[in-house]
């Protein structure tokens, strides 16, 4: 999944027109998101859960490691049973630790999960103000351009609704969002961040002034 929050939202006003007859119009929901504090805020509390989930995993492979290290030094006093009975311990342990990191960041794990639960308040904030916006402008079809399924080899500025959506939810081009952000997790099973549509490069892009009618 690409790092777009809204993907291609499709608002059927004149569901019987034709398609040439139709009013199209796009945003840039990831320079939306960037300008928004609740967004940024989110993202903060998505690395405080993957930092201490990491940390969780690291202390089971660490575990791990003494349990290794101890057997090694103590193999030549152990008995075959003994030996046996440590060996089945460490294997039972790794096996827990893997189950555990492929719980956390595995697909669809408790990552992907709690990514979705915090950020569905901003993405369901994002998409009331585009309904609203469509249906002011009588858009028959607004597009996302930061989405993956949207291709824009070429768009005309006056079809950009990004600023009206700000407008919207009462963010500017200038806002800045001051945030504390959590140091990036260090995982056994590192995963990108599937929802980050305000990527870094879209916080200072400069957006054109209203144009659409």
């Amino acid at each position: 999944m690409k790092k777009g929050l809204i993907f291609v939202t499709l608002l059927s006003f004149s569901a019987f027109g034709s398609v040439q007859a139709q009013k199209l119009g796009y945003v840039d929901s990831e320079y939306i998101t960037s300008k928004m504090p609740a967004y940024q805020k989110a993202l903060t509390e998505i690395d405080k859960f993957a930092e201490k989930w990491s940390k969780d995993i690291q202390d089971k492979y660490s575990e791990i490691d003494k349990l290794q290290k101890t057997y090694q030094a103590e193999e030549i006093l152990l008995t075959e049973d003994m030996k046996r009975d440590r060996l089945r311990i460490i294997s039972d342990k790794e096996r827990e630790a893997r189950e555990y990191n492929n719980k956390v960041f595995g697909y669809e794990g408790l990552l992907f999960s709690k990514k979705k639960e915090l950020m569905k308040p901003v993405t369901e904030t994002v998409m009331r103000a585009i309904d609203k916006v469509a249906a002011q402008k009588r858009l028959d079809m607004v597009l996302d351009k930061a989405s993956e399924g949207v291709v824009m080899l070429y768009t005309n500025p006056k079809h950009d609704y990004t600023d009206y959506v700000m407008e919207e939810l009462g963010l500017t081009a200038d806002q800045k969002v001051k945030t504390t952000a959590a140091p990036e997790p260090a995982s056994i099973n590192p995963t990108d961040r599937e929802l980050n549509p305000g990527s870094n490069s879209k916080s200072n892009t400069s957006k054109p002034t209203k144009q659409p009618k």
